[in-house]
């Protein structure tokens, strides 16, 4: 299983300036670590040989190897986001099964997408290599036009409103546009129970409940009719 770091990036590019757009754009995912920037695919070589690489940012039309030829050359387990001015690459890159294609000029939230796609892959990998008594550690969510990593044990309860949730942490309060079901399909249930329409608790947490509330951090949260008896049958459990 992999171990809890950021997405290890490199940047290939002839051209300095779309290279410096790139990397402006990933310093603001704070999920990412930009390892190197390249100005030709032999240096992207040297990179990879000397560095854990899991995704590449790469033009396709370079001097002497092409975007396509080091893709091919690479180990498959790397995954590839085409950078291009040409929509004329597009089926071959996708045929390489590359996790997206950008068409330069890049915007910050074409990017922020192609990045959003690659962690669906990354997790859809990762369910894959995972046994069925494993479970990740983390997810990442969107907050303030970044992605963040955030290890489940830190999850003291999620929080639905309108149109975003809150996720308590015992030293912050992570704020995104998501709704709490998507946000309870990415959750161990082993970890954490749903008691509440705007409520998901972590039962490590659980300091003590009634019929009608769980106690977290002297904050009683309600347990709704619905939820009550799933609720209850689980930490009867206990």
């Amino acid at each position: 299983m992999r171990s809890q770091k950021n997405i290890a990036c490199l940047i290939v590019d002839d051209e300095a300036m779309a290279r410096d757009i790139i990397s402006a754009h990933l310093s603001k995912i704070e999920a990412i670590d930009v390892i190197a920037s390249c100005s030709h695919a032999m240096e992207a070589f040297q990179v990879i040989s000397n560095h854990k690489i899991d995704l590449v940012f790469l033009d396709i039309n370079m001097p002497d190897i092409s975007g396509i030829s080091f893709a091919k050359s690479i180990n498959k387990n790397i995954k590839i986001i085409f950078t291009t001015a040409y929509r004329d690459y597009a089926v071959e890159g996708f045929e390489l099964q590359a996790v997206d294609y950008l068409l330069k000029p890049i915007s910050f939230i074409r990017l922020l997408k192609a990045v959003n796609n690659y962690f669906d892959v990354y997790a859809t990998q990762e369910n894959a290599l995972m046994s069925t008594t494993e479970l990740h550690a983390f997810m990442f969510v969107r907050s303030d036009r970044r992605m963040i990593k955030i290890d489940f044990e830190a999850i003291i309860y999620i929080e639905s409103f309108s149109d975003y949730i809150k996720i308590h942490l015992a030293n912050e309060t992570i704020v995104t546009r998501e709704t709490i079901s998507a946000i309870e399909a990415k959750l161990p249930s082993k970890q954490f129970i749903r008691i509440h329409r705007s409520y998901i608790i972590a039962i490590k947490q659980i300091t003590s409940f009634t019929n009608e509330h769980v106690v977290i951090q002297d904050q009683a949260l309600t347990i709704s009719r619905s939820y009550k008896k799933s609720v209850l049958d689980l930490l009867e459990q206990f």
